[in-house]
């Protein structure tokens, strides 16, 4: 029966409960912790936004992070909220300073929303204000008023300080902050405001060669020259080439790390080609001047528009009211730096020529048998059935499309499990024949020399590049024994060798599956650990009974429904603190090195080991 579609259908929320309601459209999504884009780092990062736009307008030189368990406390120098307008500023939407020009020049925050969804959405919310020796606190519970402190006097110093413990009945009862997370943000803060210091429970995070300091530390490989570092008004850039494939951006725009980049990186990129183009005065491929290419621009804009309150993607296209349009400001910045730098720097240009030709070389051998191998696979797909795909992929016009996944498995007998209790709306499987080659130190031919590679490849659709991919988590299932260990040490070579954007943009994963079942008559429970299944039989007691699982294909289809639905635990796969992949994809699947012999042996634990542990 329908509802009735009258006046008392429409309803005004408060801004505080629309915040509350569609969270979504503040923060971006909610999660509990487990990625750097989850909505509890969103939080911290508006907060340190505004203690950041202080320090560009000349005010503090510190900031101060403490992380006490699920309460985050920020502090800065700046001038202070006034105060007589703490309370409209953290709660009372499009309310703040930054509408006014002549107070804040070139920030990214502009619409008076950011604290106030951090206020909403926390379960508990303080902010303190102090200006020449007085000082004024705000308190909240869930958004609502809880208690509005008079103006008192103090002898702390001018800034102000704000302390949020997000809301578990929006983001769960097991969330929690990773430091990792906080540590990366902090550092992004450091690399585009030289001259700050921020601190992280007292660790101090400061930069003295800004990009330069990012790039050298988020290389996933040795740089092939020095990182070229240019500087000007309103704009500073880094880069170099390495032995990675692909490209490798950070991009910011008023110091907001612009994660979907947008019309400032995608000027760089053009201006990149178009300046080497015109020194080199050959019409190169755009492809080959930027394959291999690690990078970082930072520009600042005035009133900048991004494409969501998140400020993943810039959308502007010009500096300012009146101002340059972002590509002409950055196309003349590359033509008369990078250029002048290149004639000054023979060496380094001749190493950029030749990487740029090596590229032309490979990308052309590569054409070769591209063809061929499109046809081999055409032939294996019509009668290969390695891959049960799903409906709906990445990108489709689904409110489920995001969920989209491909586990990846090792043989028949997990693929039928898993083929038999999946959502074939978003889940598909891929099997694998056996272990795979090991990809170290090949060249991408091998991907369609390869029938299996090439076969997986064409499953993903990566083959021109991420903005293909069919599936949003890219997930690695192998059994928890030896074998699946070095299958699952095969497949991240391959991903980290060929198509590191799919780590870097968060698509893959570890499937973990339960290692013991413990049972009796009435109850069932799945252990991830040791521990776990400690837990289960002291809570089970007598007459219980133990199962270890070997592997994927010994696990009922009933039985693994349970592990790849609402409650499926998957590890993320990231690169968060691994500075050199080459070299660790050379020590662990290069050639038997005495380094590595020497290594196994330090580490080898034996059978009388094991039984006394």
């Amino acid at each position: 029966m329908a509802t009735n579609y009258t006046e008392a259908s429409i309803k005004t929320l408060s801004s505080t409960e629309h915040i509350r309601l569609r969270p979504g459209m503040y923060i971006g999504r909610l999660g509990d912790g487990a990625h750097a884009e989850d909505g509890i780092y969103v939080l911290l990062k508006e907060t340190i936004d505004n203690a950041v736009d202080e320090f560009a307008m000349g005010h503090g030189k510190k900031i101060e992070v403490e992380l006490r368990e699920r309460t985050l406390r920020v502090r800065d120098y700046g001038r202070g909220i006034p105060l007589g307008k703490v309370l409209e500023c953290v709660s009372v939407i499009n309310t703040g300073a930054k509408y006014d020009s002549e107070t804040f020049q070139k920030t990214v925050g502009l619409n008076g929303v950011g604290q106030k969804a951090v206020n909403a959405l926390s379960a508990e919310f303080r902010a303190q204000a102090v200006r020449e020796g007085e000082t004024k606190v705000v308190e909240f519970a869930q958004g609502k008023l809880k208690k509005d402190h008079r103006v008192a006097k103090t002898g702390e110093r001018n800034g102000t300080i704000i302390e949020f413990t997000p809301d578990e009945a929006l983001f769960g009862k097991d969330f929690r902050f990773r430091p990792e997370f906080i540590e990366d943000m902090l550092w992004k803060y450091a690399y585009l405001n030289r001259g700050l210091t921020l601190t992280l429970n007292g660790q101090p995070f400061r930069s003295e060669n800004g990009l330069q300091d990012l790039l050298a530390k988020e290389l996933s490989g040795e740089p092939l020259y020095p990182i070229i570092h240019l500087e000007g008004e309103d704009i500073e850039v880094a880069f170099t080439h390495g032995a990675h494939y692909g490209e490798e951006y950070f991009s910011f725009v008023n110091g907001q790390h612009t994660t979907m980049g947008g019309t400032h990186l995608a000027a760089f990129r053009e201006a990149l080609v178009e300046t080497v183009r015109n020194h080199f005065k050959k019409e190169y491929d755009a492809a080959d001047i930027r394959q291999s290419i690690a990078a970082a621009v930072a520009v600042r804009v005035q009133e900048p528009v991004f494409e969501s309150q998140t400020k993943t993607k810039l959308g502007s296209a010009s500096l300012g009211p009146g101002g340059p349009t972002i590509r002409e400001f950055i196309g003349k910045f590359m033509q008369q730096a990078l250029d002048t730098w290149l004639h000054k720097h023979r060496e380094t240009a001749d190493i950029i020529r030749a990487k740029i030709e090596a590229s032309e070389h490979e990308r052309k051998e590569l054409a070769g048998i591209r063809g061929l191998a499109r046809e081999r696979a055409k032939k294996a797909t019509l009668h290969n059935r390695k891959l049960r795909d799903c409906r709906l992929h990445l990108g489709d016009k689904h409110e489920r499309a995001e969920a989209s996944t491909i586990f990846i498995v090792e043989g028949d007998s997990a693929a039928g499990s898993l083929t038999a209790c999946r959502d074939v709306q978003t889940q598909a499987v891929f099997a694998l024949k056996g272990k795979p080659l090991n990809t170290h130190g090949l060249s991408k031919k091998v991907i369609y020399e390869n029938e299996e590679f090439h076969l997986l490849q064409s499953a993903l659709n990566l083959e021109d590049g991420l903005d293909g991919l069919r599936y949003n988590r890219v997930v690695v299932a192998t059994d928890a024994d030896v074998d699946g260990m070095h299958i699952r040490l095969l497949l991240l070579s391959f991903f980290l060798q060929f198509f590191p954007d799919v780590i870097r943009n968060n698509h893959l994963f570890i499937l973990e599956t339960p290692l013991f079942r413990v049972r009796n008559k009435k109850v069932t429970r799945y252990c991830y650990s040791e521990e776990e299944k400690q837990a289960a039989v002291a809570a089970l007691g007598a007459g219980h009974e133990i199962t270890r699982f070997k592997g994927l294909g010994e696990i009922s289809a009933g039985e693994f429904k349970d592990f790849i639905g609402e409650d499926i635990r998957l590890e993320p796969v990231t690169l968060a603190h691994l500075h050199d992949s080459d070299g660790l994809l050379g020590f662990y699947m290069g050639k038997n090195t005495p380094d590595r012999q020497d290594f196994i042996i330090r580490h080898l634990r034996v059978e009388k080991d094991l039984v006394a542990v």
